[in-house]
């Protein structure tokens, strides 16, 4: 087979991709997959986050078929989305374990033990902006989206203080 034949098959190849072709899929899979596997274990160092990370990267490969340009090679482009999926996989894999949600007690209830007031004086101690996230969450029972809303802030916003009040709780609490 010469070169000119080996570039026409890319080009088809590419071409049927970005039509969606199903055995285009099919055909960048024997192509590409080994290697694309290798990538994702490389990034990963374990084989069924690396299997889920190639997994995740075939649907969205395949979901942005139409976007791909068929004028440039493929093989950069399948790595761009298999390593984007790796790091997907890796932050999924290694997020802190939820910490407990706290108690149900209003902060002017008289706690029935000593826990409960520790709690309580922990909260106290949060910084403004913490406390009230805290107080809307924990005590009011509020949503991300709905203590958002209230306080005219993001909800991206709400999620890192009430990550860090958790964490300086749990800190105090301990």
């Amino acid at each position: 087979m010469s070169t000119s034949h080996l570039h026409e098959d890319d080009q088809t190849l590419r071409l049927r991709f970005q039509a969606g072709d199903d055995t285009a899929l099919r055909q960048v899979w024997e192509r590409y997959g080994g290697a694309l596997f290798a990538t994702a274990l490389n990034l990963l160092g374990d084989p069924g986050l690396a299997e889920e990370a190639v997994q995740d990267a075939l649907v969205r490969m395949w979901r942005s078929a139409g976007n791909f340009d068929a004028s440039r090679e493929l093989a950069p482009w399948l790595y761009q989305i298999v390593r984007r999926c790796a790091v997907d996989v890796h932050r999924r894999h290694n997020r802190r374990p939820a910490t407990a949600p706290l108690p149900e007690l209003p902060i002017e209830a008289e706690p029935a033990d000593d826990r409960l007031w520790l709690v309580r004086a922990a909260v106290r101690e949060l910084e403004p902006a913490q406390r009230e996230v805290v107080e809307l969450m924990y005590f009011q029972g509020l949503g991300h989206q709905a203590v958002a809303d209230r306080l005219g802030i993001p909800v991206g916003t709400v999620k890192s203080r009430a990550s860090r009040a958790c964490r300086r709780l749990a800190d105090q609490l301990t």
